[in-house]
């Protein structure tokens, strides 16, 4: 049971007339805590604690210096813990958290009301711009809406023939073609929304093509409305913090740019 929740359900339980013992052998935690939950409304709400010295002392130039390479991104504190591992560091990763929240502002997440499709009908397919200009990098990424399992590729470009030679590798992974396909306003992709009435969307003809091909019907998410592909949305970030971050940083502290090449070897172990 959650903080929040287990709070909630002590103070409940009180109004209804149960005593500390009788709500603790409910809940399953001691009077003491009970005793503490139903003394102070704030109990429940999280609070860091204070940073501690020993273990991580060791490390704080080292984490400050990561921190600096990637920002403005945020490095996420488990690649931060895998790499002070292979330094030596034998702590918890709950020291290493209350030190990062200390260091940084947590960010409020918005609501987010969960949208569930079935197995086999539907993929979420977005670009992640990596680097823009001559030496462009992005990456394909599609994720399957029941199983969130996903597929990605770095590519030079966006372009038509680049994009369906993706689909094709992500359908030949995922063993299969989902009944639908949903995007945002790509625009090799779609040319013009409603163009024939409202959800009735003037798709690229060579997309279109290829979409009956294949057997796929594809859709579009509303304008502004990122939550609607959430699911993508989702695992870009992932791929950002845990995939790229840590790889780019590494790789700008030697001097070095990250190309298809370097990232394909690696880009597997992400999507086992």
């Amino acid at each position: 049971m959650l903080v929040g929740e287990m709070a909630l359900e002590i103070r409940l339980l009180a109004k209804r007339g149960k005593g500390l013992r009788a709500i603790a052998r409910e809940i399953g935690v001691s009077r003491n805590t009970v005793r503490r939950y139903l003394r102070d409304d704030d109990a429940d709400r999280y609070r860091p604690r204070p940073r501690r010295s020993g273990k991580l002392a060791a490390f704080d130039d080292y984490i400050a210096k990561r921190l600096a390479e990637a920002a403005p991104d945020r490095l996420a504190g488990t690649v931060l813990l895998r790499e002070l591992r292979e330094r030596g560091y034998t702590g918890g990763y709950t020291i290493l958290k209350d030190h990062l929240m200390l260091r940084r502002p947590l960010a409020v997440a918005a609501p987010v009301v969960r949208f569930e499709t079935a197995p086999g009908e539907q993929m979420q397919v977005d670009w992640a711009v990596i680097r823009r200009g001559a030496d462009r990098l992005s990456v394909f990424v599609a994720t399957l809406g029941w199983s969130r399992a996903a597929y990605i590729e770095f590519v030079g470009d966006e372009r038509l023939e680049t994009l369906l030679s993706c689909h094709e590798h992500a359908f030949l992974t995922f063993g299969g073609v989902p009944r639908e396909v949903l995007y945002d306003n790509m625009r090799t992709v779609v040319q013009e929304r409603d163009r024939y009435g409202h959800g009735q969307h003037r798709f690229q003809a060579g997309f279109l093509d290829f979409a009956r091909h294949c057997g796929f019907r594809p859709r579009l998410c509303r304008p502004y409305r990122a939550q609607s592909k959430g699911k993508v949305e989702r695992f870009i970030r992932y791929m950002r913090g845990n995939f790229w971050l840590p790889l780019a940083s590494r790789m700008a502290a030697e001097g070095l740019v990250v190309d298809t090449a370097a990232a394909e070897p690696r880009r597997r172990a992400l999507v086992a």
